[in-house]
């Protein structure tokens, strides 16, 4: 493997993966959120900056080319994985579909590739699978943030009723206006979470069928 700086930011991004469940492994909350935040936030970045960095300065190489796609399907599985598995009740629900639909996606389009072997090439990363990629990164990240308004947010609220939550959100209690800005927090970065991972979603069924309609050519009995 040729050791230049593109390459090492993609192997980085590979080992940050499983490091995101690291975090939830030996930080208690909400410093697992945080840590996995910058981490998948870092990783993110670099997903850019290796790319470009490759074609700029000409240093594009097949392990590279082949390491990119891993490292970013294995951020964006783990991750999700992590948001399902430490959801609350409240928000699992809707967690789960749009991650089924990516995870089923990003499986079905690997064995696609996997069994077209050296014709493979007929799949290629096209612009819409690119953006599919970006609102999955976006999403991602915005649910991390959700986690850590979460905890806060309940944290600041232990042993209130329900009647008083309902107030502090309301502006009807001034004093508590730390303890309103983080379930209020908490509920526009779920929300926003959420709509970005179902437009993720929806753009991941779409590459997936244009992937498999590229394929067809080749699956067909001779």
């Amino acid at each position: 493997m040729k050791w230049n700086l593109p390459n090492i930011l993609t192997v980085l991004r590979l080992l940050a993966a499983p490091g995101l469940a690291v975090m939830f492994l030996y930080f208690t909350r909400p410093y697992a959120d945080w840590f996995a935040l910058i981490l998948f936030l870092s990783a993110a970045i670099t997903d850019w900056f290796d790319g470009y960095l490759a074609r700029a300065w000409k240093q594009e190489t097949k392990i590279g080319a082949m390491l990119d796609p891993i490292a970013d399907k294995a951020m964006v599985v783990i991750a999700l994985m992590i948001l399902v598995g430490y959801s609350t009740e409240h928000w699992t629900p809707w967690l789960v579909l749009p991650a089924t639909v990516i995870l089923f996606r990003e499986v079905f389009v690997s064995g696609l590739r996997e069994y077209l072997g050296d014709v493979a090439g007929t799949l290629k990363v096209t612009k819409l699978a690119k953006w599919k990629t970006t609102a999955q990164m976006i999403a991602i990240a915005v649910l991390f943030s959700q986690g850590i308004f979460e905890h806060y947010a309940v944290m600041a609220s232990f042993g209130m009723d329900a009647d008083l939550v309902e107030q502090i959100i309301a502006g009807q209690v001034e004093d508590v206006n730390h303890l309103r800005w983080n379930i209020e927090g908490m509920y526009w970065a779920g929300q926003i979470g959420l709509w970005l991972l179902w437009i993720a979603a929806t753009l991941t069924l779409i590459t997936g069928y244009d992937y498999l309609r590229k394929a067809m050519p080749h699956l067909k009995e001779s």
